[in-house]
């Protein structure tokens, strides 16, 4: 797969759980694909799991914000917030490819907090 087809699958992929289409959100992964949540440490074993626990997911996030995606060849991060019960919650997924399919996600969830004054001087706030 080209660069420019992965970016076109990541695309469709990001769009789907966006739109809460399942199926399609996980046509991007192989069948013993990986997915790890470091922070919680959990490892989700194959894209029929980890399609399940998403499925299954007590309070769906209610939306999505792609910031950026980077990547080339075999490996590409996206950048992202979810807004889950009113708040939004910085992540971070680095995929990796192999024959045009994700075999391992690794995913990293953050939330926000407000800046320290001390650093006011030298910094600007985004959104």
């Amino acid at each position: 797969m080209t660069d420019e087809q992965i970016r076109a699958a990541l695309d469709a992929h990001w769009q789907a759980s966006a739109t809460g289409d399942a199926d399609t959100e996980h046509a991007i992964y192989d069948d013993d694909a990986i997915c790890d949540y470091p922070q919680s440490g959990e490892r989700i074993l194959g894209r029929h799991n980890l399609q399940a626990l998403r499925s299954h997911h007590p309070g769906k996030p209610s939306g999505f914000n792609v910031r950026r995606m980077l990547g080339k060849g075999n490996l590409w991060v996206t950048e992202y917030t979810i807004n889950y019960k009113g708040q939004s919650a910085f992540t971070v997924s680095v995929m990796e490819f192999r024959d045009g399919k994700v075999v391992h996600e690794t995913q990293y969830f953050a939330d926000p907090f407000e800046a320290p004054a001390w650093r006011s001087q030298w910094v600007e706030q985004i959104r």
